[in-house]
C-alpha cells in the first residue's frame, strides 16, 4: 500500500468513527479544526495590526494645542463678562528640567515608562475592562498616549480616538527617544491656574524658573497632573488639599520604589506649599469670581474636562443676571465698605470679607454671586470656600428633621409648637458628647416653643431639639436639602453638630435654603446655560449640559412648616429684624459663629434665596480672625452686616418684581406667630420656669394646651449691659434683635489690646452657636 492509499484510508476511518458519534458531538469541530482557526485568527489579527501600524499616521500637532479664548457671556447671551484662556506656554528643553522633577513625573504618572514600548498592555485592558462593566470610559494612558493625546489628538474619550492613540504612540515610541517624549509631555500639559508646561506652571505655583525647582516642588507639580484645578491647595477644598497631599505622597513614595531617591532623602522632604494663585489678565472685578463659579459647575458636573475647558475656544452662557450682579456689588459697598475704616481701626477693618450668592428656587439657577471686592486684588472665590462654620443657619435643619422625625427617641411629640427648656446652658441629653451651649448674654428663656426659639435663636433648644430628631437624620436632611455629605463639621458622633459646625460654602447653604423655599423641591444650583465651540473644519461641538430636574429631599408640609417659622423670624422681635425694610414677605435665619469668627443671613422670598456670609482672614496664614470692633462695633451678629446687605440687594433684584406672597400648606390651620414668653436674665437660676423631665433627664416637649402669655413690651425684657474687652461675654455668641426694625449696635470703649486672631475650629465637640 503506497503512502497516499494509507493517508487516504485513515481520513475515510476519521470520518466513519466521527459519522458513529451522537448528532450533538458531531456539531463540535475537531482539535485540528480548532488549532487551525485559531492559527488563522492570529494570523489574520497580526497581519491587521500590522496594516493599521502602516496606514495611520503620526499626524501634524493638533491645532487646539495652540489654545483659544474662551468668551463668557451673562444670562443675556449677548453682554460679555470676560474672555480667558490665551496660551500661557513657553517650551523648554529635558536639560533643563530637574531631572528628580523628570522621575517625580515618571513615578507619579507611568512607573513603567522606561521600559515600555509606549502603551501598556496591563492598563490597557484594565480599562477595558472596567468599560465594558458601564462604569464609563477608562484610562489606562502611559505617558506616551497622553502626550500623543494632547499633543496630536483631542480628548474625546472615545474607541476611535483610544485605537488611534495606541498605534501612534507606538510610532512615536519607535521613532522618538523617550527625553523627548518626556519634554513634549511636560510641555503640553495641563497643570492647572492656566498654566500649560512645567515652565509656566513652576512660575504660576512657586514663582521661579523649572531649572530652579526642588524636589518636593517638582514632586507636587507632577501630582497636579491628575487633577489640576481640584488639587490646587490654595483653593481646594479641605477634602481635596487631602487628596492633593497624599498624591504627592504618593509620586516621593514611587521615587524610593523606583531607586530614584533613598528612603532619608524622601523622609527629609516636606510639602512646599504653592504661592497665592495670581490673578489673570482680563478678570479683573467681578469676572473672576463669576469665571470661577461657571468654571467649577462644569468641570464638577461632567460637562467637560478641566483641560479642554483650558485649551479654549468655548463660548459659554451663563445663568448670571448682570443687574443682579451689580446689586449685590454695590449693596456691600454701601452697607458695609462705608462702614469700614482700616486706617483708624488697622487691626478690625481690614481683610474683612464677603461671601454670597443668590439662586432662584424654582430652578436652581445662580443669578449672582459674590466673592470678593476683586479678583485682581484678591484671586480667592470666597463664594465658592468650605471653611467658614455657618452657625444657627442651620437651626432650620434641626426643625426639619424633627418634623420628619415627628417624635423624639422616646416617643414624645415634635412640632412646631412644642415646647423646650429655654435655659442657658442646659446640658444637652442623649448626646453622644457632653454639650451645654449658652444662650446669647445667658438669657434664660423658660418654657418655649420650638417656633419661638427659632425666633430668638435659643441655642439650648435647638441643641436639645437635634438630639432628640436624631443627630444621623439631620445629617440626612441637611444632604437632601443641598449641603454637600463632604464638608467638615456633620459628624453625628459630636452633638454640637446641631448649631452649625458645619461649613458648606455660601452658594451651597443658598442651594438648600432654595430648597426650603422650593416646598422640598431640591435643584442642585447651576451656573451655565450653554456652551459652544466652533471647529477649524467649521464644525459646532455643543456638550449637552446636565438636565436640572428637581429632586423630592423633603415632603413640603415639612418644608412649608420650616418657611412658616423663619417668616417669623423676619419680624420686629426677630433675629432677622433688619429684613423688614425690604417691605415684602421674607423668610430667613440669622447666624453668628463662636468666637465671632463668622456672621451669616440665609434669607428668601418665594422667587429668590440669598446668602451672606461675614468673617475677618489673615491674608497671610489664612486663618480666621474675630469679627469683634470690625466697623467699631463690639460683636457683628448675622442680624447686622449680612442682614442688612441681604436687604439692600433683595430690594434692588426684586425692585421691579411684582410681590409674591408664600403658598404654604403646613398642615396647621393656624399659621400665626402666636405669643410671645418672657425672658429673664441668667443671672439667678431660679428665674428659669421648673420644667418635668423624662427618666433620662431630657425636658420633657409637651404641645401647649393653651396660649403662652401675653408679649411683653419692648421695656418688660431686661436689656443685659453692652458687650465690650471689659464686660465680655459668654461664647458662643447668639443674635438677640433691638425693638426696633433694624438691631442696634452698641460701639465699644476703646479696647486696651486688639482681639487676637484664632484659627477657625474644626472637629471640636465646642459648636457655634448661631
Amino acid at each position: 500500500m503506497t503512502l497516499s492509499t494509507r493517508r487516504q484510508a485513515k481520513r475515510a476511518a476519521r470520518r466513519e468513527a466521527r459519522r458513529a458519534l451522537p448528532f450533538w458531538r458531531r456539531l463540535l469541530p475537531t482539535w485540528r479544526i480548532t488549532l487551525g482557526t485559531l492559527t488563522a485568527l492570529l494570523l489574520l489579527a497580526v497581519g491587521a495590526f500590522a496594516v493599521l501600524y502602516v496606514i495611520v499616521p503620526v499626524p501634524d500637532p493638533n491645532a487646539r494645542a495652540v489654545a483659544q479664548n474662551n468668551i463668557y457671556l451673562y444670562a443675556d447671551g449677548t453682554t460679555e463678562i470676560a474672555r480667558t484662556g490665551a496660551v500661557n506656554r513657553t517650551d523648554v528643553t529635558i536639560d533643563q528640567i530637574p531631572l528628580q522633577t523628570q522621575q517625580a513625573v515618571v513615578s507619579a504618572e507611568d512607573r513603567t515608562f522606561y521600559q515600555n514600548r509606549g502603551i501598556d498592555l496591563k492598563g490597557m485592558l484594565r480599562a477595558g475592562w472596567n468599560t465594558l462593566l458601564g462604569k464609563g470610559m477608562q484610562g489606562g494612558s502611559t505617558i506616551t498616549q497622553q502626550y500623543v493625546k494632547n499633543y496630536y489628538l483631542t480628548q474625546d474619550q472615545t474607541f476611535e480616538r483610544k485605537g488611534r492613540e495606541l498605534f501612534i504612540a507606538l510610532k512615536v515610541d519607535q521613532q522618538r527617544d523617550k527625553k523627548d517624549i518626556l519634554a513634549g509631555y511636560l510641555n503640553s500639559s495641563y497643570f492647572g491656574r492656566g498654566a500649560y508646561g512645567i515652565q509656566s506652571a513652576a512660575h504660576a505655583y512657586y514663582g521661579v524658573d523649572v531649572s530652579q525647582l526642588t524636589l518636593g516642588q517638582g514632586a507636587y507639580l507632577a501630582s497636579l497632573l491628575q487633577a489640576p484645578s481640584l488639587y490646587d491647595v490654595r483653593t481646594a477644598t479641605p477634602a481635596n488639599r487631602e487628596k492633593a497631599v497624599a498624591r504627592w505622597n504618593y509620586a516621593l513614595d514611587g521615587m524610593v520604589q523606583l531607586g530614584f531617591l533613598t528612603t532619608a532623602d524622601r523622609n527629609a522632604t516636606t510639602f512646599p506649599d504653592p504661592i497665592d494663585p495670581q490673578p489673570a489678565t482680563g478678570l479683573a472685578g467681578q469676572a473672576g469670581y463669576l469665571v470661577g463659579v461657571a468654571d467649577d459647575y462644569l468641570i464638577s458636573s461632567g460637562t467637560i474636562d478641566a483641560a479642554t475647558l483650558k485649551a479654549g475656544g468655548w463660548r459659554i452662557t451663563t445663568t448670571f443676571d448682570k443687574p443682579h450682579q451689580d446689586a449685590f456689588v454695590k449693596a456691600v459697598q454701601d452697607e458695609l465698605t462705608g462702614e469700614l475704616d482700616p486706617k483708624a481701626r488697622p487691626t478690625t477693618d481690614t481683610d474683612v470679607r464677603v461671601a454670597g450668592a443668590s439662586v432662584e428656587p424654582a430652578t436652581g439657577r445662580v443669578v449672582a454671586v459674590y466673592g470678593g471686592p476683586d479678583y485682581a486684588k484678591q484671586p480667592f472665590n470666597d463664594a465658592l470656600r468650605q471653611d467658614n462654620q455657618i452657625g444657627s443657619t442651620f437651626k432650620p435643619i434641626d426643625l426639619a428633621a424633627g418634623l420628619i422625625a415627628q417624635h423624639t427617641v422616646d416617643g414624645r411629640p415634635i412640632t412646631v409648637d412644642t415646647r423646650y427648656d429655654g435655659t442657658s446652658e442646659r446640658p444637652v441629653t442623649g448626646g453622644p458628647t457632653p454639650y451645654a451651649p449658652p444662650n446669647e448674654d445667658g438669657i434664660d428663656y423658660g418654657n418655649i416653643t420650638l417656633r419661638h426659639a427659632m425666633v430668638k435663636s435659643v441655642n439650648s433648644v435647638y441643641a436639645q431639639e437635634g438630639v432628640d430628631a436624631g443627630l444621623a437624620r439631620v445629617r440626612e436632611t441637611a444632604v437632601k436639602l443641598g449641603i454637600p455629605d463632604s464638608v467638615r463639621g456633620m459628624d453625628p458622633a459630636n452633638t454640637s453638630m446641631t448649631l452649625g459646625t458645619a461649613t458648606p460654602s455660601a452658594l451651597d447653604l443658598a442651594g438648600a435654603y432654595a430648597t426650603l423655599a422650593n416646598h422640598g423641591q431640591a435643584h442642585t444650583p447651576w451656573s451655565v446655560q450653554k456652551l459652544e465651540r466652533v471647529n477649524p473644519g467649521g464644525g459646532i461641538d455643543v456638550p449637552k449640559v446636565p438636565d436640572h430636574k428637581a429632586t423630592d429631599a423633603v415632603g413640603r408640609t415639612i418644608a412649608d412648616s420650616v418657611t412658616d417659622v423663619l417668616r417669623d423670624v423676619v419680624s420686629p422681635r426677630g433675629t432677622g429684624a433688619a429684613a423688614l425694610d425690604l417691605g415684602r414677605p421674607a423668610a430667613g435665619k440669622t447666624g453668628t459663629t463662636d468666637a465671632n469668627l463668622s456672621a451669616w443671613f440665609a434669607g428668601y422670598t418665594p422667587e429668590l434665596t440669598t446668602t451672606v456670609g461675614l468673617f475677618r482672614e489673615n491674608p497671610k496664614t489664612h486663618a480666621k480672625e474675630p469679627l469683634s470692633g470690625t466697623a467699631g462695633l463690639t460683636r457683628i451678629n448675622g442680624g447686622a452686616f449680612p442682614t442688612k446687605i441681604w436687604t439692600d440687594y433683595m430690594t434692588a433684584a426684586l425692585g421691579n418684581t411684582p410681590t409674591q406672597q408664600f403658598d404654604l400648606q403646613t398642615g396647621r390651620g393656624d399659621q400665626t406667630s402666636g405669643n410671645w414668653p418672657t425672658t429673664t436674665a441668667s443671672s439667678s437660676p431660679s428665674s428659669s420656669p421648673t420644667n418635668s423631665t423624662s427618666p433620662t433627664g431630657a425636658p420633657t416637649a409637651t404641645t401647649p394646651s393653651r396660649p403662652a402669655p401675653n408679649p411683653p413690651t419692648a421695656t418688660d425684657q431686661p436689656a443685659p449691659a453692652a458687650p465690650s474687652p471689659q464686660n465680655p461675654q459668654p461664647a458662643p455668641s447668639q443674635e438677640q434683635p433691638a425693638p426696633s426694625p433694624r438691631p442696634s449696635q452698641t460701639r465699644p470703649e476703646r479696647p486696651s489690646d486688639p482681639p487676637s486672631a484664632t484659627a477657625a475650629p474644626t472637629h471640636s465637640a465646642t459648636a457655634p452657636t448661631h
